[in-house]
């Protein structure tokens, strides 16, 4: 839209997408260092505070991106996603040979209970020596843990916190359950098109043709790879079900880091599955190789890979908006390509540091729950605009920013409210520095709608933005770029004509 004043409203979203997505990244950071150098002494305490993890992995990957730049992260993250997918895969398969697949992990939490235990309380034991899985004592679930009939819900019970903490049981959850979740599809669906460091990998594709091809293998490539994820869940639920109890980085978060160490355990006898156990006899169980903390070590660098690798392409993503579009476009735009290279290594310190100092508060918020809010804000700004734009040509500069501006901040107000809340109930330093949104808390409870809708406000910001941007730009429709048709012409016809190139020339030498 040629329009500097647009360019300053999508460079504002490029910085709260990002920074929103950097906050589980740094969470992931945080909480692996924390695992990795638990039994280290750090002052009067035992283990690496959780800040500490955040701010030393901050600090290499802002260096990282400010000395390598884009084709150095692009290089980077192409090798780590093979590290990562090398990395969480093996100790998936060790595990299921060891204790069972999927399915019969699943069916234990279907199992009938004995007379001595409820129905929630299912935890396996290693296996027996006939290397078959075996299914050891039944201990109950800790008191945090969700039972049995709420954690098979198709929903899962994230879905279904803002309705019991209004007191709602039963058949009652379920309307809020799937509100929730069909929430969350719009927003994983239409969130990663509108993310910035998504969107910033087309220009490393010499051509259409190429960035087609690669959009397609990398949603096969991510898709394969989110197989494996709910398999260590439901693998976590049933052998270590004491991270329950945890919270921040000592809780459910670490299971991908933790549960290969169950494969340390004693091959025989009963009891938990984290802990060596002595069989039945006066011989004690032969201790097991440390496969268990090789592969929990493997799992350590899949995370490292991960969460390095998504925290570069977003930090590549606001740190190119502000030293190529707010410093080189509308500071300077004189300014020759040294200079814009000097103020990208700059601006990529800058970043770091705000996403470091950002991600010491998300301890006690959750990965998914934080990932699924970046998702969200992306889908109410940056898809509309580039659906509507691609799609229709009645759009115009002022429907387009209205619609844009209108679904973004209403996503960012709502998610920015519930995560302080969420904040506000933590019994740490947290709790304190939010304690002012304490009191939100028991609006949240009385209105578990208004909750669902602010937790996860895709299901009706991304409508409004596109209903905000028909209408304005219905209302000014003289103000229509008059290339359009042309514009239209050079998106969707067939690269091989040649037609972007043709206008590319023409504007440069003021033509329209």
């Amino acid at each position: 839209y040629d329009s500097p004043v647009f360019r300053k409203i999508a460079v504002i979203f490029v910085l709260f997408i990002g920074f929103f997505y950097t906050m589980p990244q740094m969470k992931g950071a945080g909480t692996t260092l924390s695992y990795i150098f638990q039994d280290v002494s750090w002052g009067d305490q035992k283990g690496l505070p959780y800040w500490v993890g955040v701010v030393i992995v901050g600090v290499v990957i802002t260096f990282n991106v400010a000395v390598g730049g884009m084709k150095g992260i692009t290089l980077v993250q192409a090798f780590q996603y093979w590290l990562k997918m090398f990395a969480i895969s093996v100790p998936v398969f060790v595990l299921m040979s060891v204790y069972g697949g999927y399915g019969e992990q699943l069916g234990l939490n279907r199992a009938t209970p004995s007379a001595a235990a409820p129905a929630s309380a299912v935890v396996m034991t290693p296996a027996s020596d006939s290397g078959q899985p075996a299914l050891g004592d039944r201990q109950p679930l800790p008191a945090k843990a969700p039972a049995d009939a709420a954690w098979l819900n198709p929903f899962g019970p994230l879905t279904t916190k803002a309705a019991k903490a209004a007191g709602l049981q039963g058949d009652a959850l379920k309307p809020y359950a799937l509100l929730y979740t069909y929430s969350l599809i719009i927003a994983l669906v239409c969130g990663t098109a509108g993310l910035p460091h998504i969107l910033v990998r087309f220009y490393t594709n010499p051509d259409g043709v190429a960035a087609k091809r690669t959009t397609m293998w990398v949603m096969i490539l991510i898709g394969v790879f989110y197989v494996f994820p709910p398999v260590f869940g439901v693998m976590g639920r049933n052998l270590m079900p004491a991270l329950y109890e945890g919270t921040g980085a000592k809780g459910t978060d670490k299971i991908v880091l933790e549960l290969p160490r169950v494969l340390d355990s004693s091959p025989t006898g009963s009891g938990s599955a984290s802990a060596p156990t002595v069989p039945s006899g006066d011989t004690p169980a032969r201790p097991r190789t440390a496969w268990g903390s090789i592969l929990s070590g493997i799992t350590c660098a899949g995370a490292f890979a991960a969460f390095m690798s998504t925290f570069s392409g977003l930090l590549v993503s606001m740190t190119g908006a502000l030293a190529h579009d707010v410093y080189g476009r509308m500071l300077r735009p004189h300014s020759t390509a040294a200079d814009r290279m000097r103020m990208f290594k700059w601006c990529a310190a800058l970043i770091g540091g705000i996403a470091t100092l950002l991600g010491c508060f998300v301890e006690p918020l959750e990965i998914n729950f934080m990932v699924g809010q970046a998702f969200a804000i992306a889908a109410a700004s940056y898809f509309p605009l580039l659906f509507m734009s691609v799609w229709w040509r009645g759009m115009t500069i002022r429907g387009a920013a209205t619609g844009m501006l209108t679904g973004g901040l209403c996503a960012l107000i709502a998610v920015a409210l519930t995560n302080a809340s969420n904040l506000a109930l933590d019994k740490g330093p947290m709790g304190q520095l939010f304690s002012a949104f304490a009191p939100l808390n028991a609006f949240w409870a009385a209105h578990p709608l208004l909750r669902i809708l602010c937790e996860q406000p895709a299901i009706w910001t991304v409508p409004l933005a596109i209903g905000l941007m028909i209408l304005v730009s219905h209302l000014t429709r003289d103000t229509r770029p008059a290339d359009i048709r042309m514009k239209m012409l050079v998106l969707h016809a067939p690269e091989a004509l040649g037609l972007k190139q043709d206008y590319i020339r023409e504007h440069e030498a003021g033509g329209h």
